[in-house]
């Protein structure tokens, strides 16, 4: 690990300002990604800058039809939460099922989504469930803000604040893992909110991505019948040894149906 400066912040503004004040900055939430990255000497910040004393990034807010989670909130916390549990099951089970116990008692939210690792769970629940991702300058809608392999919208100093989901009225994530990691090898989470059916799907390929063509083979409605019809691109799936891209596009499709019938159990 090289030599850096680490910084410790309270509040927001005082991570921004640190952040613009830095020849090399970089936000740590959790650090289950960042740290092994500096360990391994594949980064090289020439400044830390720790999210974790920012007690305003961490809680879970239910108002109204809308669930709002701080970006510094845990994965054990969303998984353990009574209002995530009673709001969007689907929501906390994803969160329950991230990594290992270790994994998820550092990992947050926030950290999750702003590294957009194309194999994590959250990205998928971001995009079906239609969420906002909320930051220090904006408020971006879900399915704009991965945009790439580990990119997202978020600018240099740009920070997130919370994720906001709406409540779905049928909703669930299902995943084929890799039984070490728990990594989507691939995932999907299908919701039905605000008169639609949307599919958020996560480890097929380098990007977090909406399923257009799934929920057009499903038709607005919970019925997988037209699933296995549908004809992906497998010159876009990820190929790797753990799946091929002609794997990873079946998968895609048995998760799908997989999800839809979870959601009218």
């Amino acid at each position: 690990m090289y030599e850096f400066n680490y910084r410790k912040v309270k509040s927001v503004e005082a991570a921004v300002e640190a952040m613009q004040q830095a020849d090399d900055g970089k936000f740590v939430a959790g650090g289950q990604t960042m740290l092994p990255t500096m360990k391994h000497r594949l980064a090289s910040p020439s400044d830390v800058i720790d999210l974790g004393g920012i007690a305003e990034l961490v809680g879970v807010c239910v108002e109204g039809d809308t669930v709002t989670v701080g970006a510094m909130t845990t994965h054990a916390a969303v998984a353990a939460s009574p209002e995530v549990q009673t709001a969007i099951p689907a929501l906390a089970k994803l969160a329950g099922n991230i990594g290992d116990p270790a994994v998820r008692n550092r990992g947050t939210i926030g950290g999750s989504i702003a590294n957009h690792d194309p194999a994590a769970d959250y990205p998928a629940a971001v995009i079906a469930l239609g969420a906002t991702v909320k930051t220090s300058r904006r408020e971006i809608p879900g399915e704009e803000f991965f945009t790439d392999m580990f990119e997202t919208a978020l600018e240099e100093d740009e920070i997130i604040i919370a994720v906001s989901f709406p409540v779905a009225e049928a909703a669930a994530y299902m995943k084929f893992e890799n039984p070490a990691s728990r990594y989507a090898i691939a995932g999907v989470f299908v919701a039905k909110t605000g008169g639609e059916v949307r599919v958020g799907v996560t480890g097929a390929t380098s990007c977090a991505h909406r399923g257009l063509r799934l929920e057009a083979a499903l038709g607005g409605q919970l019925d997988a019948s037209g699933i296995d019809a549908v004809e992906l691109p497998v010159e876009n799936m990820n190929s790797d040894i753990h799946a091929s891209a002609e794997y990873r596009a079946h998968l895609v499709k048995v998760m799908t149906k997989r999800a839809v019938e979870a959601c009218t159990q």
